[in-house]
This record gives structure tokens, C-alpha cells and sequence, in this order.
């Protein structure tokens, strides 16, 4: 064995945003002299390594001020709640991210070495003094002037009781125009789609806008100005936020409220074919990345082909795999949290056991156990557990345009578009277009690998190739 079965629990597409800075107070830590300046870390999150900045200054008057960087995700700026210095001991605490670290200055190698607590998950993180400020190259972000107008707009999900935030974009003149909401991945993302330090809805509203669409793209709940809990949510209510979008778009003046369609990411794409499923007013949809399999079965390939790509062996692969489709199971049968805990916990003790004399094999914390079997058991994950896309797509009859790209390892570009089209053949839907991306990975980036470790270093936000699929079929339709 290679690794705890940490590997086994990457929720599809989750990664966890860091949010936008406050004002940090300055404290009095004059010891705390010696640690000036900023100090460079990774963090590996599963198949993801994320860069965590900490900057260490002081004002005029030697107080204090220390703050985080996520340069992966370009996030700056993030304050901390508490700071401790003592002898060679440091701990930073931020409200903000739920998180801390605590470590040693080790001055003869001039290294901070600790731990990161973030929620439950707890991360070896070690810190080197760093003379550069990390800033990620982006070229395809839009910048103003814009040949368009931008509206905030906020609209209300009626049945969920929430307002949501987003950004409507209007090409020049008076229309009305056709329009497409944007649907965002898995996890809690604004409306720009913001992850790993890309903004793919924003290059994407952009290209579409100035191809004559009017674009909607919205925060998620929970996040950036949007209202409601975002924890607590399945894709179905995801599903909701996305029709009061729609029914947004109806009621703006300058749309052609006959043309309106969905572009979904990823998990978006089952949102956008669930609500195609039960509207007729919906014009088309767009699936970039959806998965056309089954929850379960998305899982657990997904997971086989990222620890592969890792280096991982088949036959470990397997092992981890089979725990996998146990804890599935105990998941399905046992709807109360507190029994479906107990049983897990139980499975994963006999496999601690099963591999304890194995020198490679590392078993998880208690906190971080805790912290995945929170996710295990949340709302979110029991519903895509068992979700079938097949379910929704077989109802679908608008035009409908799914894309992947070959070295997505996420959402497996032929098992996927393999089951989306058969799904359409089923229900009789002829008004579709299957579209196989050559090179590219699950953010539709020109790739080497496909690996999630390589998101975050690809400049490219999202590949011309994929913008010009998009464009062309709508503009056709």
C-alpha cells in the first residue's frame, strides 16, 4: 500500500475556496522581528498542491501584522485572528479560512515546519523564506474598457427564501438578446467560476458576450454575495438557484426570452440537463465536462484514474477502490448519519488493521478521519452518490452540445460522452452534438497529463479550441 485511504474520499470537483480579505489589527510581538518577510509552503490536498503565502510585517509603531496568500487560488491579503511567538514556537490562527498553523522556526535551515488545521483536516506544512511576491500569469482574463455593459444584479430563488448575486453582461445595442445562464462545478464558487487561480467564467462570459449573448453568471449560495447555506445543499437545490436565474433572465427587457439557454460546468452540466428535463422553455443547454455515469460510478473512476496518474499500482488501486464501494454501500442502506458513521468507522479500523504491517501504508488521523467522513455524510454527497444523469438526459429534448476533453481524468472524456448520447438516443432526442476535445483536461486547459496538480500552473484559462466549439454552435442555433 501507498497511501491512507485518504485517496478515496476527493469529493468530484470540490476544491475549497479561500475568500476575499478583511482587516487585520496589529499586534505586539516584537519577537516576532526575526520572522520578517513573506515565507513560501505547499499544501498537497490529494492529487492538488496548493502554494500558502504567510507575510510577516510590522507597522511604525512595531506592531504586528501577519497575513495569508493563496497565490493558486489569487487570493491575498487574508487576515489572521491570532498570532503567537514564543522562544522558537509560532502559531496563526485565521477566523476567516477556519484554519491555523502551528510550527517551529528552525533558524539553522531557515525553515517554519508544522502543521495546517483547516476545519478537520490537518496538512504537513513547512515554510521557506521566499525574496519573490507569487504572481500567476493569466493573459486570457479580460480587462476593460469592455465593448459591453455589466449590470450587478441580484434575483430571489423563491422557494428556497435566498437572494443571489451575479453579473448580467449585454452586448452593444438594444436587443433583446439571446441569453445563457452560466452553472457553475462542484464546490462553493463565485460567479466567475474562480478556482486554482482561473476565472473561467469571466473569459467565457466575455467571449460570448462579444459575440452578441447576454451572459448571467451568478455566485454560488453561500458564497460571495449570495444568500443561503451552501453546506447544506444538494444539486437539486443548486438546480432552483439556477431556474430563478432563468426566470430572471424572462423578465429583463432586453432579453429574447425564446432564446435562452444553460452552459453547466462539470456538475453543472446534470444541473443544466435536470432543468431542461422539466422546462420546455429552456432554448439549449451546454455540457462542458458533465458526467453522463451515475454518482457512484463517476467516483470511483475518477479516483482510480488520479492515483494512477499519480504513480499509484493497479493493485492498490483495487484495494482502495473495493474499501470505496463498502462505504458506498453502508452509505446507501444506513440514511442516519450517526449509524452510517459508526459502520464506517468500523470498516476503516478492520483495513487500519488489515494493513498495519505494511511500512507504506499510513492511516488517517482522527481529525482528518472526522473530517471526511463529515463530507461523507453530508447532504451534497448522499445526493450525488446515487444521482443518474441518465434519469434527466432521456427527457431533454432541446439542442444540446456535450464537450470533453480527452485528458479530462475527472469526467473520462469516452465513458461520459458515451453515456450522454446513449441517455439522448433513449428518450428520442436527435438535436445533439458529441464533441471530443483532443489535449485537454477537466477546466478544458491545454494539458500534459490531465492530473488536478496541473491547474494551477497552465496559464491557459480556457483553450480557444473550446470557446470557438461553444460559440459557433450557439451562434448556428
Amino acid at each position: 500500500m501507498t497511501q491512507s485511504p485518504i485517496s478515496l474520499f476527493s469529493v468530484l470537483f470540490k476544491i475549497f475556496i479561500l475568500f476575499l480579505p478583511l482587516v487585520h489589527n496589529g499586534q505586539e510581538l516584537p519577537g516576532l522581528k526575526n520572522l520578517e518577510g513573506s515565507w513560501m509552503g505547499s499544501l498537497n490536498v490529494g492529487a492538488i498542491e496548493l502554494k500558502l503565502v504567510m507575510n510577516i510585517s510590522f507597522t511604525a509603531s512595531d506592531s504586528a501584522l501577519v497575513t495569508f496568500d493563496s497565490p493558486d487560488q489569487g487570493v491575498n491579503n487574508i487576515p489572521t485572528s491570532k498570532v503567537i511567538f514564543t522562544g522558537d514556537s509560532l502559531l496563526v490562527e485565521s477566523n476567516l479560512l477556519q484554519g491555523k498553523f502551528s510550527g517551529s522556526f528552525m533558524p539553522e535551515l531557515n525553515t517554519i515546519r508544522g502543521i495546517w488545521t483547516q476545519r478537520t483536516i490537518s496538512l504537513p506544512l513547512t515554510f521557506n523564506k521566499t525574496d519573490k511576491k507569487t504572481v500567476l500569469n493569466r493573459p486570457q482574463e479580460p480587462r476593460p474598457p469592455f465593448p459591453y455593459k455589466e449590470e450587478a444584479v441580484f434575483f430571489p430563488n423563491l422557494f428556497a427564501g435566498i437572494e443571489l448575486s451575479g453579473a448580467l453582461t449585454l452586448p452593444e445595442g438594444d436587443g433583446p438578446f439571446p441569453a445563457v445562464v452560466l452553472v457553475t462545478g462542484s464546490g462553493p464558487q463565485n460567479k466567475d467560476e474562480e478556482l486554482m487561480g482561473h476565472k473561467p467564467f469571466l473569459v467565457l462570459s466575455d467571449y460570448l458576450t462579444r459575440l452578441g449573448f447576454a451572459v448571467l453568471r451568478y455566485d454560488d449560495r453561500g458564497t460571495g454575495k449570495s444568500k443561503g447555506a451552501f453546506e447544506t445543499a444538494t444539486t437539486f437545490d443548486f438546480a432552483g438557484d439556477a431556474e430563478a436565474a432563468m426566470e430572471f433572465l424572462k423578465k429583463h427587457p432586453a432579453i429574447d426570452t425564446s432564446k435562452i439557454g444553460i452552459i453547466g460546468h462539470s456538475e453543472g452540466g446534470v444541473i443544466a440537463s435536470i432543468i431542461a428535463s422539466r422546462r420546455a422553455d429552456v432554448g439549449f443547454i451546454v455540457l462542458m465536462a458533465a458526467p453522463g455515469l451515475p454518482g457512484e460510478q463517476i467516483l470511483l473512476l475518477q479516483s482510480a484514474l488520479i492515483r494512477k496518474s499519480q504513480g499509484t499500482d493497479d493493485q492498490t488501486i483495487e484495494k482502495e477502490n473495493k474499501l470505496a464501494e463498502t462505504l458506498y454501500t453502508i452509505l446507501k442502506k444506513n440514511p442516519d448519519n450517526g449509524k452510517a458513521e459508526k459502520l464506517i468507522r468500523e470498516q476503516i479500523a478492520r483495513f487500519d488493521k488489515k494493513y498495519a504491517g505494511d511500512t507504506c501504508y499510513h492511516p488517517l488521523s482522527e481529525e482528518a478521519l472526522t473530517g471526511q467522513i463529515h463530507v461523507l455524510t453530508s447532504p451534497w454527497f448522499r445526493c450525488f452518490l446515487t444521482l443518474d444523469p441518465e434519469v434527466y438526459l432521456s427527457k431533454v429534448s432541446c439542442n444540446v452540445l456535450a464537450m470533453i476533453g480527452s485528458l479530462d481524468i475527472q469526467v473520462p472524456m469516452s465513458e461520459n460522452l458515451k453515456a450522454i448520447e446513449s441517455a439522448l438516443i433513449v428518450g428520442g432526442n436527435p438535436n445533439y452534438e458529441m464533441v471530443e476535445l483532443p489535449g485537454l483536461n477537466h477546466l478544458f486547459q491545454k494539458a500534459q497529463t490531465g492530473n488536478p496538480a496541473e491547474y494551477a500552473k497552465i496559464e491557459e484559462t480556457l483553450s480557444p479550441q473550446a470557446l470557438e466549439v461553444i460559440g459557433s454552435w450557439m451562434k448556428k442555433r
